[in-house]
C-alpha cells in the first residue's frame, strides 16, 4: 500500500480504508506471535494507521472532519481485530481431539471424614447427654482464679508444680488453661444447684512432645452438684460410661488418689483393650490402663462459689480424649493426632 499522497480526497481515503480492512481480513492469524505482528503493522507508532493519520494535514480543511471520523472508525476496527487475535491465542478453538464427552461419568470426589478425636469427643458427649448432662464451654485463655484459685489451688499450693503452665502474663496472671475445670468454675459462678454439666475442650501444658505426651490435648470433665449426691452415684455414672464406650466385657477398678479439688479422690482404670489384660507396652505390662480421675467435690470449692455445703454435695471427673481414642482405635503415638497425615485420617472414613 502506498502512502503519503500530497492531497487526499474523500474517495482516495475511502479506498485506502477499504484496502486496509481487506488486508486485516486476510491477515494470517496462524503465524507466530500473530497478535503482536498485527499490532505493530497497523497500530504501532510506525504503523499504517499512524501514517494515514499523519497525512491529515494534506487533506482539504472542509473535509478533515469527515475524514477524521473515517480514520477513527478504521482505528476502532483494527483494535477489535487485535482483541479477536488475542482471544484466539488465549482460547484456541476446540479441536475434535480436545472434545469432552459430557455423558461420561465425572471424576469421583474424595469423601472426607471426621478427625478421630472429634469422633470420640462426640461419642463421649452423647453418652453423658443421655444421663442428663448439659454441655458447657469456656475460654481457652483464663485468669489465675478460675484455673487454679477457685479449684482449691492457692498460689503456694504444691499441686501447681504438677502442671507446667503457659503463662501469657504474670501480673495479673493470664494463662492458657491447663484443664477444663476452669469451665466448671465459671458454671458454678453463674448457676445455682442443681448443676449437671460436662466440659469438653482443648487444654495446654508445657510438656515435651513425644509419643505419650503433647503440649496441647483435649479433655472432657464432668460436674454434678445436687442434694444427697454420693460417691456411689459417681461410680455408677462412670460404670455406665465405660460400658457404653468400650463394651460390657471391659473390667473396671477404682484406686485411691489425690486431687486438690476433690475429696475423697480416685483414679479409674479399665482392663487394657489392646492386650486384653495380658500385659503390653501401653498398659506397662500391668493389664490395666488409667482413663480418668474423679472424686467428690471438695467443700472448699463449693464454698468459693457460695454453695451451701450442708445442703449440697457433688462429684467431678475428668478424662483425656486422646487416651480414650488411643484405647478405642489402638493408636500408639499421640503425635499422629496433630500431624494431618492423610493416610492416618483416611483410616477413619465411615466410622460413626
Amino acid at each position: 500500500m502506498e502512502l503519503g499522497f500530497y492531497l487526499y480526497t474523500m474517495d482516495q481515503l475511502t479506498q485506502q480504508i477499504a484496502e486496509c480492512k481487506a488486508e486485516m481480513a486476510a491477515f494470517d492469524a496462524q503465524q507466530p506471535d500473530a497478535a503482536e505482528v498485527f499490532r505493530i503493522k497497523y497500530l504501532g507508532t510506525k504503523g499504517i494507521i499512524k501514517n494515514l493519520m499523519a497525512e491529515m494535514k494534506q487533506v482539504a480543511p472542509d473535509q478533515r472532519k469527515a475524514m477524521g471520523l473515517l480514520m477513527n472508525d478504521l482505528k476502532v476496527h483494527a483494535e477489535q481485530q487485535l482483541e479477536l487475535l488475542k482471544e484466539q491465542v488465549v482460547s484456541p478453538s476446540v479441536s475434535t481431539a480436545d472434545f469432552i464427552d459430557r455423558t461420561l461419568p465425572g471424576t469421583a470426589v474424595t469423601v472426607g471424614t471426621r478427625h478421630p478425636l472429634s469422633l470420640v469427643r462426640n461419642e463421649i458427649v452423647s453418652i453423658f447427654r443421655r444421663l442428663g448432662f448439659a454441655v458447657a464451654e469456656g475460654p481457652e485463655i483464663e485468669d489465675d482464679w478460675h484455673n487454679f484459685g477457685a479449684m482449691n489451688l492457692p498460689e503456694d499450693h504444691p499441686a501447681r508444680d504438677m502442671q507446667d503452665t503457659f503463662y501469657i502474663q504474670q501480673q495479673p496472671a493470664w494463662l492458657l488453661r491447663t484443664h477444663t475445670s476452669s469451665v466448671q468454675a465459671r458454671v458454678m459462678e453463674s448457676q445455682k444447684p442443681p448443676i449437671r454439666v460436662i466440659c469438653p475442650g482443648r487444654v495446654y501444658r508445657n510438656e515435651t512432645i513425644s509419643a505419650r505426651a503433647h503440649c496441647f490435648f483435649h479433655q472432657v470433665e464432668g460436674l454434678y452438684i445436687d442434694e444427697q449426691v454420693s460417691f456411689a452415684d459417681l461410680k455408677q455414672t462412670l460404670y455406665f460410661f465405660v460400658q457404653e464406650m468400650f463394651g460390657s466385657r471391659v473390667k473396671v477398678r477404682f484406686r485411691p488418689s489425690y486431687f486438690p479439688f476433690t475429696e475423697p479422690s480416685a483414679e479409674m482404670d479399665i482392663s487394657c483393650l489392646i492386650c486384653e489384660g495380658k500385659g503390653c507396652n501401653i498398659c506397662k505390662h500391668s493389664g490395666w490402663v488409667e482413663i480418668l480421675g474423679s472424686g467428690m467435690v471438695h467443700p472448699k470449692v463449693l464454698e468459693n462459689f457460695s454453695i451451701d455445703t450442708n445442703r449440697y454435695t457433688g462429684f467431678a471427673f475428668g478424662m483425656g480424649v486422646e487416651r480414650i481414642t488411643q484405647l478405642k482405635f489402638q493408636i500408639n503415638d499421640l503425635r499422629l493426632y496433630s500431624q494431618n497425615d492423610i493416610r492416618f485420617l483416611q483410616q477413619f472414613t465411615g466410622v460413626i
